[in-house]
C-alpha cells in the first residue's frame, strides 16, 4: 500500500520501524558532520569538466524509483536538484539493503563520479552513500507530468502555517527569499557606497513615535514600566543627526497592531534614511535612482504585478496631493471644514466615521480616490500640514503645506519622505495638537516625546528622511501580490489545522506523497 492511502500514524511508525532497522544493522541515521564537495547545480551547469570525475554531494531525497538491485533517485540541496544511480553491485549488498530502507524527505550524502545517462540526464554514480537524517513524517505531495510540477502543496493557507515544507517543495519560494536578500543587500551596499552609516536603535520604547499607528504594548518587570515595540524607528535616528552623524540608516523590524490583508503584516520590515543638509527633493533623486539600481541588480525593471505591468526605467512622475484630489473631486480641500470633507466623502460614497478628523478622511480619500490609479511610480507631493507633524513647513509660503512626499506604485505607497522639521518651537506645538487628537480618540496620532522635543532644542540640522517599505518593495521586484508571498514566518492565526491533520472525510491524510 503506498503512503499516500494510509493514516498519517501508519505512516510514521512504517518510517519509525525501518528507522529502527537501520540502528539494529548499526547505521548511525543522524551523524554529526558530511563534507559535499558540490552542489548540484555546479555538476548541471559544468558537466563537461565534471564528466567521470568524483564528486560529494549532500541532499534530501525528493523522488525514489526503486528496480531490484538498481535504483534512481533524486537530492536536492540548497541550489538545485539532480538524478543519483545506485546499484548493489557497487556499493555491496548490505549498504543497498539499507538504501531500500529510505523514503522521500531523508538527507543523504553521495560520493560517487558524475555521468550522463542513456536518456542524456546528468547524474551521480554512487560509490558509496551515506545516511545524514531518517525522516520519519511525510512530505506533501509533489505530482509532476511532462515536466510539469503540478499540487506542490498549493493551498497557501497550509504553505504560511508551514513554510518549511513550502520551501522543500517549492522551488520558487526559496527563489522568491533568495532574491529578498539580494534586494536588501543591493540597498544596503547603495546607501554604504554613499557613506551612510548603519546603526540600530531600540524594539522596546518607553514612548512610541515616528508614524500614525496603535502599537502593541508589553510590561518590563524590573524597570515596573510599560513599553512599546517600535512602530518606527524615525526619532531615535534623527537624534544621532542631531549627534553629529550626518547620513545613518537602519534597515529594521517594526510593530504596528492594526489590519491585516495583502500589503500589511503587523510585523514588517522597514528601511529608514536620514541625510543632514538634505531635502525632499534631494531624497526624491536618491529614492528614483536606489530603486531603479536595486531592480536592475535582480533583473526586475519591468515586473508584472497582477494585471499590472509596471515600467521602473523611467522617470518616475510628481504630483501635488492636493492637486490630485481637486482631480478626483472637483473640490479644493486645503482648507476644507470638517464639514465640508464629510460632505465631499458622502458625495463619492466614501464611509467615515462620526468623529473622523480632517486627516482621517483626506486619508479616506487618497485610498478611494486616488491611489488605485497611482500604477505607474508617482511621487505624491507637498501634503497638508495636519497630517504631517513631523514635516517642514513647504518654502513657497503656504501655511497648510509641508515639504512631503509618498510614493506609489501599482497602487500602493511604498516610501514616505519628509523635509524634516527642525524648528523644535513649531514640532512642539504640533506634538501638542497631536496629542488634542488622541484625547478626542485618533487612537494613531502622535504622543508628546519631551525626550525628543529636547533633543531638538540642542540643535537639528536641515535634513531629508525617508521610510521604505522593504516587504512592499520585495513584493513588486519578485512579482509577489501577498506580503505573506514575502515573508518567511508571517502572522497567522494559531487555532487551524496544520497540514498534518487527517482529514475530517475519510481519516486520511491529505496532501500525502506517494511511496516509491
Amino acid at each position: 500500500m503506498s503512503e499516500e492511502h494510509k493514516s498519517l500514524n501508519q505512516i510514521i511508525e512504517f518510517r519509525k520501524e525501518k528507522l529502527s532497522k537501520l540502528i539494529e544493522a548499526g547505521v548511525d541515521p543522524y551523524p554529526q558532520k558530511y563534507e559535499p564537495t558540490h552542489f548540484s547545480s555546479d555538476i548541471l551547469n559544468d558537466f563537461k569538466n565534471l564528466e567521470k570525475e568524483n564528486v560529494n554531494i549532500a541532499g534530501r531525497i525528493m523522488s525514489i524509483r526503486k528496480m531490484g538491485k538498481a535504483s534512481f533517485f533524486h537530492i536536492q540541496d540548497t541550489k538545485s536538484k539532480i538524478q543519483v544511480f545506485i546499484r548493489q553491485d557497487d556499493v555491496g549488498e548490505e549498504n543497498y539493503a539499507h538504501f531500500k530502507l529510505l523514503d522521500i524527505g531523508d538527507f543523504v550524502g553521495v560520493k560517487g563520479h558524475v555521468f550522463k545517462t542513456k536518456m542524456g540526464e546528468i547524474s551521480v554514480h554512487t560509490d558509496v552513500l551515506t545516511i545524514l537524517s531518517k525522516s520519519i513524517r511525510p512530505l506533501p505531495i509533489v505530482k509532476e507530468k511532462e515536466g510539469e510540477t503540478f499540487d506542490a502543496f498549493t493551498d497557501k493557507e497550509h504553505r504560511y502555517r508551514n513554510r518549511h515544507l513550502d520551501l522543500i517543495v517549492n522551488p520558487d519560494v526559496r527563489e522568491t527569499f533568495v532574491k529578498r536578500a539580494k534586494i536588501i543587500n543591493s540597498l544596503r551596499g547603495y546607501l554604504d557606497d554613499l557613506e551612510f552609516l548603519q546603526v540600530e536603535t531600540p524594539v522596546l520604547q518607553p514612548i512610541y513615535g515616528g508614524a500614525n499607528a496603535r502599537p502593541f504594548t508589553t510590561h518590563h518587570n524590573t524597570l515596573d514600566q510599560k513599553l512599546y515595540l517600535r512602530i518606527s524607528d524615525e526619532l531615535y535616528l534623527k537624534r544621532l543627526i542631531i549627534g553629529g552623524i550626518d547620513r545613518v540608516y537602519e534597515i529594521a523590524k517594526d510593530f504596528r497592531n492594526e489590519g491585516m490583508d495583502r500589503n500589511h503584516n503587523p510585523e514588517f520590515t522597514m528601511l529608514e534614511f536620514y541625510w543632514a543638509y538634505a531635502d525632499y527633493e534631494d531624497n526624491m533623486k536618491l529614492v528614483e535612482d536606489m530603486i531603479r539600481k536595486v531592480a536592475e541588480s535582480i533583473d526586475s525593471l519591468h515586473p508584472t504585478w497582477g494585471d499590472l505591468k509596471i515600467d521602473l526605467s523611467k522617470p518616475f512622475q510628481r504630483r501635488p496631493l492636493l492637486e490630485l484630489l481637486k482631480d478626483a473631486t472637483g473640490e479644493d480641500l486645503t482648507e476644507a471644514s470638517n464639514q465640508k470633507m464629510r460632505e465631499v466623502c458622502k458625495k463619492n460614497n466614501i464611509d467615515v466615521g462620526a468623529n473622523a478628523n480632517y486627516g482621517q478622511m483626506l486619508y479616506e480619500m487618497m485610498g478611494h480616490l486616488v491611489e488605485p490609479e497611482l500604477i505607474q511610480p508617482t511621487f505624491v507631493t507637498d501634503y497638508p500640514k495636519v497630517i504631517s507633524p513631523l514635516a517642514k513647513k513647504h518654502r513657497n509660503g503656504n501655511p497648510h503645506l509641508v515639504e512631503r512626499f509618498e510614493l506609489f506604485i501599482g497602487g500602493a505607497e511604498f516610501a514616505n519622505a519628509f523635509t524634516e522639521l527642525n524648528d523644535p518651537i513649531d514640532q512642539r506645538e504640533r506634538f501638542e495638537h497631536q496629542a488634542g487628537l488622541a484625547e478626542s480618540g485618533d487612537d494613531e496620532a502622535h504622543p508628546v516625546d519631551e525626550n525628543f522635543l529636547q533633543a531638538v532644542e540642542c540643535g537639528m540640522p536641515p535634513t531629508a528622511g525617508v521610510g521604505i517599505g522593504i516587504d512592499r518593495l520585495v513584493m513588486l521586484l519578485t512579482e509577489n501580490r501577498s506580503i505573506k508571498d514575502v515573508i518567511l514566518f508571517p502572522a497567522m492565526r494559531t487555532d487551524c489545522l496544520l497540514y498534518t491533520s487527517p482529514s475530517p472525510r475519510d481519516g486520511l491524510l491529505s496532501r500525502m506523497p506517494s511511496s516509491a
